[in-house]
């Protein structure tokens, strides 16, 4: 736990492409893992103002606390493991636990009982090595719409090299390039069009 720098190359695909890096990474249904984000911020968005992120992260039974925010060369990640006790008591009592967490909200000047929860995404992902990285493959629900994305998760060691490889993949395998905003902002983005 504690902190790391993320750092992923992302392409958004279409349905039929995703089915296609799936039989090309020969990945079977049983290969996929639901995780759910909760999302909060202010009711301001302050956070979002700051590019900052957090969220809670359900997966195979634990609970993991993620602040995000924008570093020099990827994303700053400072995780901790909350108990589902804590994780309950943020979604609905709004009580942010102790921890690293808690402590860089405040040096950046948002109170824990200020913040929100504003919802949840689903993804159903499934991870496998790739040269010097993970791939991961996402098909993620929210507010009645889905969508399909690959990622190239790397160290920032390998950069240059891992960028390559990744347009490589997408060319060898005919897939379009892709913009893809992050899962936070998609997220908003259909909170805010349908005003959930």
């Amino acid at each position: 736990m504690g902190r790391n720098i993320e750092i992923e190359f992302k392409n958004m695909v279409n349905k039929e492409n995703f089915t296609k890096l799936q039989q090309y990474f020969q990945i079977d249904e049983n290969d996929f893992i639901i995780q759910k984000n909760h999302y909060f911020d202010t009711h301001g968005l302050t956070l979002g103002q700051k590019k900052a992120a957090l969220r809670i992260r359900e997966k195979e039974g634990r609970c993991e606390l993620t602040l995000k925010k924008i570093a020099k060369n990827g994303v700053l990640e400072i995780n901790q493991f909350i108990s589902d006790e804590e994780a309950n008591a943020m979604l609905w009592e709004n009580i942010l636990p102790l921890g690293e967490v808690r402590d860089e909200l405040i040096l950046m000047n948002i109170y824990p009982e200020s913040l929100e929860y504003k919802g949840m995404l689903q993804t159903r992902r499934a991870q496998v090595s790739y040269i010097k990285g993970q791939i991961m493959l996402d098909h993620s629900s929210y507010f009645e719409q889905e969508d399909f994305e690959i990622e190239y998760e790397v160290d920032e060691k390998d950069l240059l090299r891992s960028k390559n490889d990744f347009y490589k993949l997408l060319n060898e395998l005919n897939i379009p390039r892709n913009h893809a905003d992050n899962k936070i902002k998609r997220f908003f983005d259909a909170k805010k069009e349908g005003s959930h």
